[in-house]
């Protein structure tokens, strides 16, 4: 599978791996933990979940700009693992749940998520920089786009088992309370708590709280639902905690090898001397390059804005709306996150091969085409959810029921083939975009440039709370067909500049 390929691209996925795992997990279940923790509603966890991945993205700005002045590639990268595992620490940390002092705890919380936020900065795009650099030798430089795909697939493998280790965490140290797993719990405690909840919604409370109490039918409610949350947020913290070990394998697998991995500082891979940061463009060059990833930037902001959404919208229509059942398997609304990196896993090497036998026929698209083709499966992937949301209460409905019963839930097959097309659209993007930046940044602004990518996905995320807005306030077909719209619009402005673009790859 490596054949043909830089002996550091399997060691700088590996390292990867530790950061893929914090991110799937939060991506598992910030959200929840915010609305468990804090009593938080769905727009307001869904604003601090879009800042948080805003913030991991643009950061990334600052992390290519300090490698590209200071030319310390590995050094960056370095603290930015050490940097990540500090801000898990600062969240891991079980405090008193429910929280009485809300703006403390929820400052001590999003410092955590800032801090996280900014070791990814400092490391994402940097080791992205440095594989794109294993391929500038032109004994490597054909086998780009599929040296990007295989890092893209290997550092998602720890991504998978992320929200299968949160939810084992979370629902272990409910059940060593007393307590069984059920997702609409949280929601309907702290209405208990706040005495918001309507006649309805508080006999479901009643009903579900002696549901999952191990030790018979509670009779002091108000304790029940203390104790409820105090487990149900613990364990979340732990879960958290659980993400610092991670990011400990990825320092210890990037230290040991850190010298397979390129330094600009020293001599090229094809042996040259001088650094490749000092090979310049002539000026006019660089603009239209940079004009041209501008270009793109710009686009992909929405497919990251729809994509993202599975962190967020996905996850609530996981707890709000699917049944959590595959027969005799019980689910979580969490678990669903394990589906994108196990696909991005498995189909990987289906699209390499794919793309490999239209290279060979002379038929493969170019990678703006491909794209262009991810933003067309991307609006798929929604359309799916669209058609199968047509007969749905709205959210609103929902919450005043105090969840939807099974017998109106839907199949869980419905998120299921959602996150299969949604991945496969990924795969025509994610990696493909990194790669296609890796080829055409001006040798002299490689992290920038990366930074520049994380930068378009950083605005996509901020604006993922208008997700969450959509969620709360329209029909939720509605809402899927919003980002159905969001995707075509994307791909057909893709090829619109199709031309312009493979003109600027091909100098």
């Amino acid at each position: 599978m490596f054949k043909n390929h830089p002996k550091g691209l399997l060691p700088a996925a590996l390292a990867n791996m530790g950061e893929r795992f914090g991110f799937y997990t939060m991506m598992a279940i910030l959200t929840l933990f915010l609305m468990s923790k804090f009593g938080l509603d769905k727009t307001n966890a869904g604003l601090i979940y879009s800042v948080f991945y805003f913030s991991i993205y643009i950061l990334a700005f600052v992390g290519g700009l300090i490698a590209d002045k200071t030319r310390n590639y590995k050094g960056t990268i370095l603290v930015g693992l050490i940097v990540m595992a500090l801000g898990y620490l600062l969240i891991a940390v079980p405090t008193p749940t429910p929280v009485r002092n809300v703006p403390l705890f929820l400052t001590v919380t999003c410092v955590g998520l800032f801090t996280i936020a900014f070791g990814n900065g400092l490391f994402k795009g940097n080791l992205q920089a440095l594989v794109g650099q294993m391929y500038d030798n032109e004994k490597y430089e054909k086998m780009r786009d599929s040296g990007f795909s295989l890092f893209y697939m290997f550092i998602n493998v720890g991504a998978i088992f992320a929200p299968l280790a949160a939810v084992g965490m979370r629902n272990g140290w409910l059940s060593s309370q007393g307590f069984l797993y059920d997702p609409d719990l949280p929601e309907l405690c702290h209405g208990f708590l706040r005495n918001s909840l309507s006649p309805e919604a508080t006999a479901r409370f009643q009903e579900l709280a002696a549901t999952v109490s191990k030790n018979g039918a509670p009779t002091d409610m108000t304790a029940f639902a203390d104790g409820y949350l105090g487990a149900f947020a613990t364990g979340f913290h732990f879960a958290f905690g659980i993400a610092i070990f991670a990011m400990l394998i990825s320092l210890v697998i990037y230290l040991a090898n850190k010298r397979k991995l390129p330094d600009p500082r020293k001599l090229t891979a094809s042996g040259a001397t001088s650094d490749p940061h000092t090979v310049r463009m002539a000026a006019a060059e660089v603009k239209k390059r940079i004009w041209a990833l501008i270009a793109v930037y710009a686009v992909v902001i929405f497919f990251w804005f729809s994509f993202h959404q599975n962190g967020l919208t996905l996850t609530f229509f996981a707890k709000d709306y699917t049944l959590l059942k595959i027969g005799s398997l019980d689910l979580s609304a969490e678990i669903f996150q394990s589906m994108n990196p196990f696909f991005v896993v498995f189909l990987t090497p289906a699209v390499l091969a794919f793309f490999g036998w239209m290279r060979a026929n002379g038929r493969e698209p170019s990678t703006p085409a491909k794209i262009a083709i991810g933003m067309g499966i991307a609006a798929t992937a929604y359309l799916v959810m669209m058609l199968g949301s047509l007969n749905l209460p709205s959210a609103a409905e929902v919450e005043a029921m105090g969840g939807l019963p099974d017998s109106e839930s839907v199949t869980p097959f419905l998120l299921i083939g959602t996150y299969l097309i949604l991945t496969i659209a990924e795969l025509f993007i994610s990696p493909l975009g990194i790669s296609f930046v890796s080829k055409v940044a001006p040798p002299q602004y490689q992290g920038l440039m990366q930074g520049g990518w994380l930068g378009a996905t950083a605005i996509g995320n901020q604006l993922l709370f208008i997700g969450a807005v959509l969620y709360q306030t329209i029909p939720i077909w509605l809402t899927w067909g919003m980002f159905v719209v969001v995707c075509l619009i994307s791909m057909i402005v893709m090829f619109s500049m199709l031309k312009w673009l493979n003109r600027i790859t091909k100098q």
